[in-house]
This record gives structure tokens, C-alpha cells and sequence, in this order.
């Protein structure tokens, strides 16, 4: 204060406690120092988008997993979608859509994106839906991570398994090759056309499910196997083994090369090696002409018939099947009741029907036809 000459006479002045916002005002430093600290050795990158997935916030691992800085993205020199794999960007974008139409919603996916080096890395992305009281987009924030290695580590141990299954089915083929050449022999000790028909029988099944696992061997793909090319094979053994007065009969396979997993492959080609069999052995006298169609098509796929409902999964297309086996020979015998046959061959054909959840119908006519449906649950995801 001040006399009135303008000295200063006097001070007044106003003392405050402010430990605690001091207090406050370091923590919040502290805070601050280890978030920052998280975000430079957090081994991924944290990010901020708004509502138009406009780049608000990036830190973290920028440069060491894109090969680029923050400043390249912030100025609009790169941007996120040029250097993800061509592959991945629909699924970006679709879920971008999602999230957009899917208020506080949190999803996550993998993706490959390419360096700036050219090298690829598998990125494992979080994301957020940021929304206010009325359901409305704040803002989109979200990490991701690199997950290279991890993926590295996948393949390596799928191959090895691949490899794995593949060395199964090689010994499993070579075992059932053993049998197969012992029943072979044990049937040369005998003289009774009967025990010499069921000795080949026998041996018959045995190659059936040899062949499988050959071709699964063969196959890249160790859990299925391409039925169309197992049906040539087995077709053509079983006319070998049954060669002396067939050679008239004409074979006709109507079969696209489909794949189907060996749980319904290894009872299929059973059921298909009695069908031929017997064709081969009562159907056609010695000599006469003939034809045996063999046919196999995916059915259409039935869809679940559903309204629109926000969040419920679309309805999987069914893997059904049918198998259509048919002779121009003898007819079928009136007198034989195919579902109950004394017979061990037709008994194997209902059991092993029945094992893979199919059915089978009978027609007698002109000619004998066999119509087997079922479903391949191996075959669904190659669908």
C-alpha cells in the first residue's frame, strides 16, 4: 500500500495452504512419467481415432513394427490401409462397419501388414467403440500388437503335425498291406470255393481301407482325402481281383473330385467295395454285357429359414451328400429283406450307413439302385 506522497507504506498480502495440490500436481506427474514409460516399452502401439476414423492419437511401437514414425501417419504421407496385405482389408473394413453400427462394442482381429522394408507382420488389433448417453460415437481407441512370432510358431507346428499324421497313415497303409497279403496267402491253403470267396472278401475290405490311407499319405491334406480319385483306385482293384468273365461289364463313375473326411471316407468305400462285389459276383452271369454307374453330388445346401435379427449368426450351409450306386444286371432278389439280410456284406452296408448318420434306399426295376445320402462333417469348412 502506498501513503499519499506514493511510498510504499505498508504490504498486505494472503498466506494458502497448497500441499495438496502440490501433491496432486506431482502425482499427476508421476502418473504421467509412467504412462509415457508403459508406452515406450509396451511392445505395440495404442492409438485414438474420432468418429470418422480420423488419426488422433498413435504411440508406442510405430516404427519398430510398421517401419514407420508417427509423423508419417500423422502427416498424411502413409496411411494405415496402404500398408495392410490386399487380403485383410475387407476384413478391416467390414469391421469398421461393425463398429460404427454397434454402439460401446469391442472387437478384435489378426491382419498382415507390409513394412516399410517389405517385410510382413501379423498384427493382433483390440478395438473400442467409444459412445455418450445417446449412443453416439466419441471416439475409437484400440492397441495392437505384433504377433509374428506367434504365427511363425503355428505353422511350424501345423507342418510338423501335417508331417506327423502323413507318417500314420504311411505305416497304417503298410500294415493293412501286410494283412491284406496274409489273408492272400492263407486263402491258397485252401480248396473250397466258399472259404477261398471269403478269404478274398475279407481281403477286399482290407485294401478298401489301404487305399484311404495312401491317398491321405499322398494328400496334403492329412485329414481328408479326394474321394473321386479313391473311388478310381478301389473300383479298379476290386476289377482286377474279380477279372476272369467281367470283362464286358462297362464301369461308369460320375464323380467330382470332392473331398471328405476319412470318419465317412473309410465306411463309404466299404460300403461302395460290397455294392461292386456283389455286382461283380451274382449280378452279371459269366460273360454277359453290362454297366455299374457309380455317382456322388453335393446336395443344395439348406439354409435356416430366419428373419433378421441384429446380432444372430447367419445359418451354416449343410455338407449333404448322395451316393447313387446302380446295376443293369440280375435283378435284386425279391425274397431278401434288405434292411435285414442273413448276409455278412449287406450287413455291413446297413451298419456302416447307419455310422455316418446316412440312410439308404433300395429300388428294384430294370436295374438295381442303391441311394445312400449322409453328411460329411469334415468337409464342411472346405465347403
Amino acid at each position: 500500500m502506498r501513503d499519499e506522497d506514493g511510498c510504499i507504506c505498508r504490504a498486505l498480502g494472503v498466506m494458502e495452504d497448497v500441499t495438496e495440490i502440490k501433491k496432486s500436481s506431482e502425482k499427476l506427474k508421476e502418473s504421467e512419467e509412467l504412462y509415457r514409460s508403459f508406452l515406450q516399452n509396451f511392445k505395440g502401439i495404442s492409438f485414438k481415432l474420432d468418429r470418422n476414423f480420423n488419426l488422433l492419437f498413435l504411440e508406442g511401437a510405430v516404427d519398430e513394427i510398421t517401419g514407420y514414425t508417427e509423423k508419417d501417419f500423422f502427416s498424411g504421407k502413409i496411411n494405415l490401409f496402404d500398408i495392410i496385405a490386399q487380403e485383410d482389408v475387407p476384413l478391416l473394413k467390414q469391421s469398421r462397419k461393425k463398429m460404427i453400427s454397434s454402439p460401446n462394442s469391442i472387437m478384435e482381429y489378426e491382419y498382415r501388414l507390409r513394412r516399410k522394408d517389405g517385410n510382413v507382420r501379423w498384427v493382433h488389433e483390440l478395438i473400442h467403440n467409444v459412445c455418450n448417453a445417446s449412443r453416439e460415437t466419441i471416439f475409437i481407441q484400440g492397441y495392437a500388437y505384433d504377433i509374428t512370432q506367434r504365427k511363425k510358431a503355428e505353422e511350424t507346428l501345423e507342418k510338423a503335425e501335417k508331417i506327423g499324421m502323413r507318417e500314420i497313415h504311411h505305416r497304417i497303409k503298410n500294415n493293412l498291406q501286410i494283412v491284406s497279403s496274409l489273408l492272400s496267402l492263407q486263402a491258397e491253403k485252401f480248396t473250397d470255393k466258399k472259404v477261398i470267396e471269403a478269404f478274398r472278401e475279407s481281403e477286399n475290405r482290407v485294401v478298401s481301407m489301404s487305399i484311404i490311407h495312401e491317398e491321405l499319405y499322398k494328400s496334403e491334406d492329412a485329414a481328408s482325402v479326394d474321394f473321386a480319385a479313391y473311388i478310381r483306385k478301389l473300383t479298379a482293384d476290386i476289377l482286377h481281383s474279380y477279372r476272369i468273365g467281367n470283362e464286358k461289364i462297362r464301369l461308369i463313375l460320375e464323380v467330382e473330385n470332392t473331398p471328405l473326411g476319412i470318419d465317412t471316407a473309410i465306411p463309404l468305400g466299404i460300403v461302395i467295395n460290397e455294392l461292386f462285389s456283389n455286382s461283380l459276383k451274382y449280378a452279371f452271369p459269366k460273360g454277359t454285357e453290362g454297366k455299374i454307374r457309380i455317382s456322388l453330388s453335393r446336395d443344395e445346401p439348406e439354409r435356416e429359414k430366419t428373419g433378421d435379427v441384429e446380432g444372430k449368426k447367419p445359418p451354416e450351409e449343410s455338407s449333404r451328400f448322395t451316393l447313387t450306386y446302380s446295376d443293369n444286371g440280375a435283378r435284386f432278389p425279391e425274397n431278401i429283406d434288405f434292411k435285414k439280410p442273413k448276409t455278412l456284406g449287406l450287413q455291413l452296408v446297413n451298419a456302416l450307413v447307419e455310422q455316418i448318420n446316412g440312410t439308404i434306399e433300395l429300388e428294384r426295376g430294370n436295374e438295381t439302385k442303391f441311394t445312400i445320402r449322409f453328411e460329411d462333417r469334415g468337409s464342411a469348412s472346405k465347403a
